[in-house]
């Protein structure tokens, strides 16, 4: 089979499977850290501050390997990453869970598990989605992506039901033994290279030599700039809901469901997004996705009842999950097959950058005035200057076609 006749194939829809299976075992990362915090505070005895700090380097690290491990799948191809990233993950689980202070723990929250182990399971996994499809890629890169939110939906149950039978210490070890004897076969399913991607690779899908008439650095700042508007304005919603039911005197616990709600619309949108990328592109569909995002958000100003909060956040959910997926999709028509791990890994950690400056923001911002109304017309203008950039590269796009 030729190279070309892979795109699309069976093949490519069998490694996209294994590819949302390694994703959501290997999400556990970004999720464990949350569900185990009340208990690890319990345990060190220390502030609820000190406590969120090994989250936080969880995500840091989570963002900055994804890089590391985009450019290692970009040199070596996907297999040799994922398989030590196992190795890493598996011995960050069991030195948490065997962790003598809240330091040993950060450490194997922050380097073992996010930076070394989490991360290949997402953007890199994401950019080797994009390498196998070529008519079908929009839908692709979105179940891709939703291993993301399906490790979400999957793994904080599990964690909630280890904790209470066996305690975190034990749920730790429990979850790196998983992920050791589930993940390390499955990578071996991604020995085969991606088509393009080493010599020989396929010219006329090798991506546009100056991305939006911009060099590749500047292509790739420019999007990574977009990414963290739109995500400083999705932080709001997603990061603050609970606090912010909380406030309206709802409980907690209604916030948790909006939550859950917003999440699992979520999905939904990821792969709508990717089919509708099929037909009109990643640039347009993001674009769409961006404005819808910016209305969606704006009506948290003027309607904030129970059955109003529990709409909104449906609605929420079902326009934004797809905006993410939307950036690898633009990455792979973009540039080279070669530098897709790379370049997305780049982009999405951007992503992950807006989320935690949004929600630092949106915090900073309720304890200056005292309510969250300023927080969501900070979200709002965050979003317009995404739907800006965005605009602005489709129009250079338009303009460079118009004269090629």
């Amino acid at each position: 089979m030729s190279q070309a006749d892979l795109l699309d194939s069976r093949t490519a829809w069998l490694r996209l499977a294994a590819i949302v299976a390694l994703s959501t075992i290997g999400g556990v990362g970004m999720w464990s850290v949350i569900v185990a915090l009340p208990y690890v505070q319990a345990e060190f005895g220390i502030s609820r501050g000190a406590a969120s700090v090994p989250y936080t380097l969880t995500m840091l690290g989570f963002g900055a390997g994804g890089i590391l491990m985009g450019r290692l799948t970009d040199r070596l191809g996907p297999m040799k990453p994922l398989l030590g990233a196992t190795l890493m993950l598996a011995a960050g689980y069991a030195l948490a869970g065997l962790a003598p202070s809240i330091t040993v723990y950060t450490v194997a929250q922050g380097l073992l598990i996010g930076m070394l182990g989490a991360s290949a399971a997402f953007a890199p996994l994401v950019a080797e989605a994009s390498l196998w499809f070529r008519r079908r890629r929009g839908i692709a890169v979105a179940i891709a992506a939703s291993g993301n939110y399906l490790a979400g939906a999957v793994w904080p149950p599990v964690l909630s039901w280890l904790i209470g039978a066996y305690g975190w210490r034990t749920a730790h070890l429990v979850v790196g033994a998983i992920c050791l004897v589930t993940m390390l076969p499955l990578a071996l399913l991604l020995r085969a290279r991606a088509p393009g991607t080493h010599g020989g690779g396929l010219q006329k899908d090798a991506g546009e030599g100056r991305p939006f008439g911009l060099s590749p650095t500047g292509a790739t700042v420019v999007l990574s700039t977009a990414g963290i508007a739109c995500c400083v304005a999705m932080a709001m919603p997603q990061v603050h809901i609970v606090a912010y039911c909380g406030d309206l005197g709802y409980g907690v616990a209604r916030g948790a469901q909006m939550l859950s709600l917003m999440l699992a619309c979520g999905i939904a949108s990821r792969l709508a997004s990717g089919l509708i990328a099929d037909r009109i592109g990643g640039l347009r569909t993001l674009l769409l996705g961006s404005v819808l995002q910016g209305l969606a958000l704006s009506l948290f100003l003027f309607f904030d009842g129970l059955a109003s909060l529990y709409t909104l956040s449906a609605l929420f959910g079902l326009v934004q999950g797809g905006i993410v997926p939307s950036y690898a999709v633009i990455v792979r028509e973009s540039f080279p097959a070669s530098e897709a791990g790379t370049r997305v890994g780049i982009v999405l950690m951007a992503t992950l950058v807006g989320m935690a400056l949004g929600g630092w923001l949106s915090g900073v911002i309720f304890d200056a005035t005292g309510s969250y109304a300023a927080a969501f017309l900070n979200g709002v203008a965050w979003n317009m200057a995404n739907v800006l950039i965005v605009t602005t590269l489709l129009l250079r796009r338009r303009a460079r076609l118009a004269t090629a």
